[in-house]
């Protein structure tokens, strides 16, 4: 089974020229790539958030094999949701998934679903695929949703399975983490709440960033992958985190009263 896109027409261009043409307009001139173990991207529309993708995309060197958590929009029937179908397919062509890591997380762990349904219509992972076929044409990918009903153990859990799945399959692999910062606050208050929730992500302190949002009610709706990433990175030999690239909508819309925060880090 292929998973179709949902969004491409809507969050980035369907054709695929123009979609090369669109991720090309937001690269910085020049960029150093850099090793790392994971990356924090955001996923709106590629006009609001396009650009801020694009330069910590361009700032690593992207392997063959990459796990992308989302947060689910909507409600899911599972709290960790692997989508299992064959490949996904997008405007750049066809990404295969990658069955062998699948399977090796999925047996690490007991407590990860297979959920092809939660997936089809879920943008958060989605509009990361264009960006990694951009800068990796043979690419696998696994795609796992996190239900905004995870708590800290459950994501800490699959932080270290990540990590022993990675291990065991011997690939050089990078973790993708999707999430947008704050949303609808003005400018001046997103800047504060984002840069506070970003300087956890620079210390890969993932207690500390889950228990900020939570307890002070940030809208930063892919705290739970970003969480279980800098666990799994972690596990795997990050020291730290940093700040590559942060923007809010404002700077597309002249509106700075109802802004959503944007950030791309890297962690190596």
């Amino acid at each position: 089974m292929k998973r179709r896109p949902y969004v491409a027409g809507y969050f980035y261009p369907e054709e695929p020229d123009l979609l090369r043409k669109t991720i090309e307009s937001f690269l910085p001139g020049k960029s150093e790539k850099n090793r790392a173990y994971g990356i924090v991207s955001p996923h709106a529309g590629y006009e609001y958030s396009g650009s801020v993708a694009a330069y910590v995309y361009s700032s690593v060197i992207i392997p063959s094999n990459v796990v992308i958590l989302g947060p689910a929009h909507h409600p899911i029937e599972s709290i960790l949701a692997l989508d299992d179908s064959n490949s996904w397919l997008t405007p750049l062509g066809e990404v295969p998934v990658n069955s062998a890591l699948a399977d090796l997380i999925l047996s690490e762990s007991g407590f990860i679903s297979k959920d092809k349904e939660a997936h089809r219509k879920e943008h958060s992972i989605e509009v990361q695929v264009p960006f990694l076929q951009y800068f990796q044409p043979d690419l696998s990918i696994v795609p796992i949703l996190v239900s905004y009903e995870a708590d800290y153990k459950k994501l800490e859990d699959l932080g270290l399975v990540l990590a022993r799945a990675i291990k065991s399959s011997g690939q050089d692999v990078l973790l993708v983490a999707s999430t947008d910062m704050s949303h609808y606050v003005s400018q001046q208050m997103a800047e504060k709440l984002d840069y506070k929730a970003i300087s956890f992500i620079e210390r890969l302190d993932a207690q500390g960033l889950f228990e900020l949002v939570t307890s002070y009610r940030l809208t930063m709706c892919g705290f739970q992958p970003t969480s279980a990433i800098m666990v799994a990175a972690k596990a795997l030999g990050a020291k730290e985190g940093y700040l590559v690239k942060y923007q809010t909508s404002g700077e597309r819309t002249g509106d700075y009263q109802q802004v959503v925060g944007y950030a791309g880090l890297v962690i190596k």
